[in-house]
């Protein structure tokens, strides 16, 4: 009798031990999955933000072109390109602290999001502001040299610097398949703008070239060095991020107002020319503005590449119903060379990432 009692509670103490060691199978089964779950749910969500960002600066880019033109008046801007300038900084810094207001409502003040920062981080800020203003002040003295279609396709010269400063500076290495696609897209840019004064191009003087290739270089070096200072601290706030950023903007563009255009402002007033349509363009570049940097926080100055030229293609469409504008067979074969090329971007990413 003793002797059966002993083997039952050994047989019962290893029934609960079987049960114990399979609970546990469970519960690690249970938490892998539940793991899998989350890092697929992760993937998505960041998928989701990277598309719905990249589909906002698209779109907000193709509208900005059109909405300049309709600011225009007998061909000529009333109003100080300089003062708009810099409401669109302002507007942007305004944004900023609006999103970071409601987070910290909802989350609290954190080391992530609060304003307060060293001297080291804000120090790398006024370099992107003070690029895009030399970058945006010689965009009004090219055009002495180079009309406005010569321009879309000087400005191209954007595309190739972007890939070259991209490699070289976030030293992200690039597929042949994606140069070639990045080749493509140039190609496929300017095809798209050719028009029958477009061989004036060809006719442009030095100085004209170069400060094309100097535009296209500023421009490359201000995107890509901006991606780097955005993605050098990932858990920082980028709201943080772009109120730093606009406010040396705003700084950079009240100096530019200064140099440039004191004297009108000071007799005809700040606002002087202002329309709805200028309100409209004005929340339109603090809109495109806020998604580029987006952009390159989640995804990167390639993206932002493509965005802005697939932009580009859709403010041509856009523009035959409102203002006429005949597409030529130019532009459907730059839209087809556009297309293989994002294709082909794409298949190199995938080639990269294996």
């Amino acid at each position: 009798m003793e002797y059966r009692r002993i083997k039952d509670l050994q047989d019962k103490a290893g029934e609960e031990v079987h049960s114990h060691n399979n609970d546990e199978d469970i519960e690690s089964l249970r938490g892998s999955k539940s793991d899998s779950i989350s890092t697929g749910a992760g993937q998505l969500s960041k998928w989701k933000r990277k598309s719905i960002v990249t589909l906002a600066l698209t779109v907000l880019t193709s509208s900005q072109a059109i909405l300049i033109v309709w600011s225009k008046r007998a061909g000529k801007y009333e109003y100080s390109v300089t003062t708009a300038n810099f409401l669109v900084e302002a507007l942007k810094c305004a944004l900023s602290l609006a999103a970071l207001a409601r987070i910290w409502r909802n989350e609290g003040v954190t080391d992530d999001n609060r304003l307060s920062t060293t001297l080291d981080e804000v120090s790398v800020y006024p370099i992107p502001a003070a690029l895009y203003l030399i970058k945006n002040l010689l965009q009004y003295y090219i055009f002495a040299y180079v009309d406005a279609p010569g321009y879309q396709i000087l400005k191209n010269f954007n595309i190739i610097s972007t890939g070259v400063l991209y490699r070289i500076i976030l030293k992200k290495k690039l597929s042949e398949t994606q140069w070639a696609a990045f080749v493509l897209l140039c190609a496929g840019c300017t095809t798209a703008q050719l028009n029958p004064s477009s061989d004036h191009v060809l006719q442009t003087p030095f100085q004209g070239w170069l400060m094309a290739i100097v535009m296209a270089l500023l421009s490359g070096f201000a995107g890509v060095y901006t991606e780097s200072i955005i993605k050098k601290r990932p858990s920082r706030n980028i709201n943080v991020q772009n109120f730093w950023l606009y406010v040396f903007g705003m700084v950079f563009n009240a100096i530019a107002i200064l140099v440039q255009d004191f004297d009108a402002v000071a007799n005809k007033g700040f606002f002087h020319g202002y329309s709805l349509i200028t309100v409209l363009m004005i929340l339109n570049h603090a809109l495109s503005g806020i998604a580029v940097s987006m952009v390159m926080k989640y995804a990167d100055n390639i993206v932002k590449v493509y965005a802005t030229s697939v932009a580009m293609l859709l403010t041509a469409i856009v523009s035959v119903f409102l203002f006429g504008f005949h597409l030529s067979l130019a532009f459907f074969l730059g839209s087809i060379v556009v297309s293989v090329s994002i294709y082909l971007h794409s298949v190199g990413k995938v080639q990269r990432q294996q």
